[in-house]
This record gives C-alpha cells, structure tokens and sequence, in this order.
C-alpha cells in the first residue's frame, strides 16, 4: 500500500481492531448517504476476502454494532482457515485426478444395479 494511501486512511478513519492474522480494521470517521459510516479491513498479506474471520465479517457487513471477541469460540469450533482452493493445501478426493501421487479408483470397482437381482 502506498504512503498517501495511508496517510489518506489516517486521516479519514479510524482503527477499530486487528484479528489473529494481522489483518486491521478500520470504520470511516463520516457517515455515509445512508447513514452508516464505511467499514474496510486493511489485509496483512495477500489481499483475500476468506482470511476475514467470522466475527469481523459480521462487523463489515453492518451486521454487529461491534466485532464479536473471538474468546466466545466454543470447544468444538474450529479455528478460521482461508479458503484453500487453487492452493497446493486445497482438499483432494480419494480418486480425483487433482491428488498428486495416488492412483484414482480402478475401473472395476463400479457395480451396475440391476432391478430385482
């Protein structure tokens, strides 16, 4: 990001937050047409929407007056992961060509049904 674009978002904005990945959150000091002031994440890498987690997903989107404190995580939730696809870390099917160094499925292996056999 540029130097004026910085010193553009300082001025005109202010910090809310940072998440766990370093991604900063930022909320416009005037408010819209509408009322709603704009809301914008400023990515710590890679510009990419599924980095944002859940609870400031709902921030941006006007959803929640604040971002949830991601603290209220349950035992059996899972920690937020990006989008993987197109990566070399994207989920591969036993079977799917995609899967680099196992065989896909024999071709015998499918059973025609036939009605009342």
């Amino acid at each position: 990001m540029s130097f004026l674009a910085r010193f553009f978002i300082r001025l005109s904005a202010r910090r809310v937050g940072e998440d766990a990945t370093g991604n900063s959150y930022w909320e416009a000091k005037r408010a819209l047409r509408d009322g709603r002031p704009k809301r914008f994440v400023i990515y710590a890498g890679e510009a990419e929407a599924s980095v944002v987690p859940p609870a400031w997903w709902g921030w941006l989107h006007h959803t929640t007056a604040l971002p949830l404190p991601e603290t209220l995580a349950r035992d059996w939730q899972k920690p937020h992961l990006p989008n993987l696809t197109g990566s070399a870390a994207a989920y591969r099917p036993q079977g799917s060509d995609l899967r680099l160094g196992v065989p896909a499925s024999p071709a015998g292996a499918y059973q025609a049904w036939t009605p009342g056999a």
